[in-house]
């Protein structure tokens, strides 16, 4: 397995998803719903650990930032 990582993030200011690496600048895509994003980083890096952003307040209440879909 690769220890490339992607991240699949859901922007602030829009609607949409967007695909990163690691301390990158930029998207790598935009996408406008979470399931076309995670399909277009498995063709991107079909070997990348895809993580999807998933805030939510826990009980301990720190937010749960991090899943695998």
């Amino acid at each position: 397995m690769s220890n490339k990582r992607i991240f699949i993030e859901r922007r602030d200011d829009q609607r949409d998803y967007a695909i990163r690496r690691p301390n990158s600048e930029r998207a790598s895509d935009l996408l406008p719903t979470q399931r076309e994003a995670i399909d277009r980083a498995r063709q991107l890096d079909p070997n990348a650990i895809i993580l999807v952003e998933r805030v939510r307040h826990t009980d301990n209440g720190r937010p749960d930032h991090w899943r695998k879909p």
